[in-house]
């Protein structure tokens, strides 16, 4: 195993590393009030809701979770990173700190195993935002021409782990600015601390894009989850109407909100909408 002993170099005031075992998942906590358990997007971590933790921390404790590998996470060899097992993250999160009347919210991959964590969580879990699910085919090689043949080879057999450990950082900049509405949004230090975590040996960068398919099956767990839901999708989020019409459909009782000029990481450009809907 590969334990991750170092701590991240952006400070969120008002919040603490904790680490849950078994699996050393590592979470940031602060504030006061019910819990807000935050679920981070692909290729990311807890620091992801820098912006948003402050604005909430007043009336919510937040729990927000490195999910397995990622962030501050252990790395464990050969672990699996496919829906199922990330979902277990966050079961083991809510049920080991014995949180009730939990509000989950998630972005991208996060907004999926918030949906899904819900549905298995029926006792626990008061309230669901997801922003912009992940739950489609393609994702982020919807961001650009540039991510589209990054994430190819990267998942591909022969070059993939090579092209894995190689994240050049105007590579990692052009692929994240691809998500966002205004590309000002994505700040040096942030991308300064994921090109650091990515480096940390067997980060598990090629291993979660090829299971984002596992994603797109679990929609099926969606109409499971008793707690009211709110979806929330970024105009310019890499969804296309089609993607977030289907999410309507298949839960008719939930809020929607669409986010003006917004683009995949709503957490980092506007996090005053989920502030909002929190």
């Amino acid at each position: 195993m590969s334990a991750q002993t170092s701590e991240s170099r952006i400070s969120i005031p008002g919040t603490r590393s904790h680490f849950l075992e078994p699996g050393r998942l590592r979470y940031l906590t602060g504030g006061s009030g019910p819990p807000l358990v935050l679920l981070h997007t692909v290729r990311t971590q807890a620091e992801h809701f820098r912006h948003l933790i402050p604005l909430v921390r007043q009336r919510y404790t937040v729990y927000a979770l490195d999910l397995p590998g990622m962030g501050y996470s252990q790395i464990v060899p050969g672990a699996s990173y496919d829906e199922p097992a990330l979902r277990a993250a966050v079961t083991q999160l809510v049920t080991q700190l014995d949180l009730h009347d939990v509000t989950l919210l998630g972005e991208s991959m996060g907004a999926v195993l918030a949906l899904t964590a819900a549905a298995d969580l029926p006792g626990r879990v008061r309230r669901v935002v997801a922003v912009n699910a992940y739950d489609y085919a393609g994702g982020i090689a919807r961001s650009s021409l540039l991510a589209r043949l990054i994430i190819t080879g990267v998942i591909a057999p022969a070059v993939g782990p090579l092209l894995a450990r190689l994240e050049p950082r105007p590579v990692m900049r052009a692929i994240l600015r691809g998500g966002l509405g205004d590309p000002s949004a994505l700040r040096e230090d942030y991308l300064d601390e994921l090109l650091r975590v990515g480096s940390h040996p067997g980060y598990p960068a090629r291993a979660v894009y090829r299971n984002l398919p596992s994603l797109v099956a679990a929609r099926s767990r969606y109409p499971e989850v008793t707690a009211p839901i709110h979806l929330v999708y970024g105009e310019k989020d890499w969804s296309r109407p089609s993607d977030r019409q289907a999410n309507r459909q298949l839960l008719p009782a939930a809020e929607f909100t669409e986010v003006p000029g917004a683009g995949h990481f709503i957490a980092l450009e506007r996090p005053d909408v989920l502030d909002a809907v929190a």
